[in-house]
């Protein structure tokens, strides 16, 4: 880490003085015009309808599962189906849509038609996947990574889709940055998002690596587990790496210097990536059945991004705490952009915590990728709120901008702590109603507090929702005036 130096007067002696502090970078991407920028807001688009599609699921989902009120609904059934869809609209489409942003914004101007093209599709592959459960009854299927109704419009809507997706990594990939020799700032953000983009073309081919060989005799349930588990592993590295970008584009956004230089950082994005390249060595050395093929990418998965996750969050920490007092007017326009960033660095660290004393299938084990992929749904809500005015859009403002985030991510540590309660009692996941058995107070408390923390999760997000449309409302009635 580079220091700054102080010359000394050698002609008459003078007090030693205290060690000069050591040089803090700032991490910034200079938004583009043009083809680049309206890409990037129709990705936005796609996300907030996303997450505005989720959230309509996740209400029934969070019923569905509290005690007392689960009883007025079809649980058996219902509860599955809304679980496959919110999962699918709040991870999969949401994060596909930022990382689409993202590389939108990092990226030039060129295959502009496959730009759009792959934004099309991705968007009417999301359309057909939620309206999939009022159209057919369909068995759905808990599948990790990826869980489906298994019926031709839900996967007809999900390949549709990942025909986006494709479209979207490959143009990427043709047109990220040249960065060279470049070791600022700026570049350690743009080879974070170039790495993303890699990690996710490693996760498309496992995807079909997959899907090639998976073996033709098994039935639906384990056959969509094996179909989706490397791919699966694989996108954590990319959703990984987004999220550390998120960090430190926001910290340096709320002006604090982060005390660590664009090499360094460099180099942990680099070991954040690097694991990812497990994935085509287990699919070459092991058969994609075999527990061995599963234990090597769970093991890359828990390892791979781990080296870089901790030195990258406690200098973001470290930087927010340092960062000087601001002018009210700043810190107002600052502090939804902060909260964000706190909570999205308190439940990823909450959900890696949970990870290490899983044991047995119950529910600490969503509580643990509750925790991670809040986590990361934070930081890119944060990375929202920042962009917006920078996309021709108003600024987030007022307290109910800084709440969101703060109530979203309580609302989620609840909902995490109590899955983590009743999972000491053995309570099962993916089960709901009478098939969860809750024989005492204990676990009946448990999920009871999972069901408070996720109503208030449900009104954070949805709050989410309401300050980013109020940003675009304001922005077009400007336009029209």
């Amino acid at each position: 880490m580079n220091t700054s130096t102080r010359s000394a007067s050698i002609a008459a002696p003078i007090p030693a003085a205290a060690p000069a502090p050591a040089r803090a970078s700032s991490y910034a991407l200079a938004v583009p015009q043009g083809t680049q920028r309206a890409l990037a807001r129709g990705w936005l688009w796609l996300g907030l309808l996303a997450l505005i599609g989720a959230g309509l699921y996740s209400v029934l989902l969070v019923l569905s599962r509290t005690p007392g009120l689960n009883q007025w609904l079809p649980v058996a059934d219902f509860f599955r189906v809304a679980l496959v869809v919110h999962v699918d609209l709040s991870v999969l489409v949401w994060f596909v849509s930022m990382a689409g942003l993202l590389w939108s914004l990092n990226g030039t101007a060129a295959g502009a038609v496959w730009g759009g093209a792959a934004l099309a599709l991705c968007a009417a592959g999301s359309a057909l996947m939620f309206v999939a459960p009022f159209v057919t009854r369909t068995a759905p299927i808990m599948a990790n990574y990826i869980p489906v109704l298994d019926g031709p419009l839900f996967i007809g809507g999900l390949l549709v889709f990942a025909a986006g997706a494709t479209l979207l990594v490959l143009r990427s990939l043709l047109t990220a940055p040249k960065l060279g020799l470049r070791f600022d700032g700026a570049g350690a953000l743009r080879f974070g998002l170039n790495a993303a983009a890699v990690s996710a073309a490693v996760a498309l081919a496992a995807f079909a690596a997959s899907y090639a060989t998976a073996p033709s005799r098994l039935d639906g349930s384990d056959y969509y587990e094996i179909l989706f588990w490397g791919g699966g592993h694989a996108l954590q590295f990319t959703w990984t790496l987004l999220m550390l970008v998120g960090w430190l584009w926001l910290a340096s956004a709320c002006g604090a210097q982060v005390p660590l230089s664009p090499r360094v950082t460099l180099l942990l994005l680099a070991l954040a990536l690097a694991a990812v390249f497990v994935t085509p060595y287990a699919y070459l050395a092991h058969d994609i059945a075999s527990v061995e093929h599963r234990n090597l990418l769970t093991w890359a998965m828990r390892l791979g991004g781990g080296v870089a996750i901790a030195p990258i969050a406690l200098a973001v920490v470290v930087g927010l705490a340092r960062a000087p007092a601001t002018l009210p007017r700043a810190r107002d326009a600052t502090a939804p952009l902060r909260a964000a960033l706190l909570a999205s660095v308190l439940l990823f660290a909450a959900g890696g915590l949970i990870g290490v004393v899983i044991n047995g299938s119950n529910v600490r084990i969503p509580a643990h990728y509750h925790g991670c992929i809040v986590g990361v749904t934070l930081a890119l809500m944060g990375l929202v709120y920042h962009l917006l005015p920078r996309l021709g859009y108003g600024a987030p403002r007022g307290r109910l901008a800084t709440l969101q985030p703060t109530l979203y991510g309580a609302g989620q540590l609840l909902h995490i702590v109590g899955l983590v309660w009743s999972g000491g009692y053995g309570v099962q996941r993916k089960v709901a109603g009478a098939q969860q058995v809750l024989r005492g107070n204990g676990e009946i408390a448990g999920m009871a507090l999972m069901g408070l923390g996720g109503a208030i999760a449900i009104v954070g997000g949805l709050l989410f929702v309401v300050v980013v449309i109020g940003s675009l409302r304001r922005t077009t009635q400007a336009a029209n005036a």
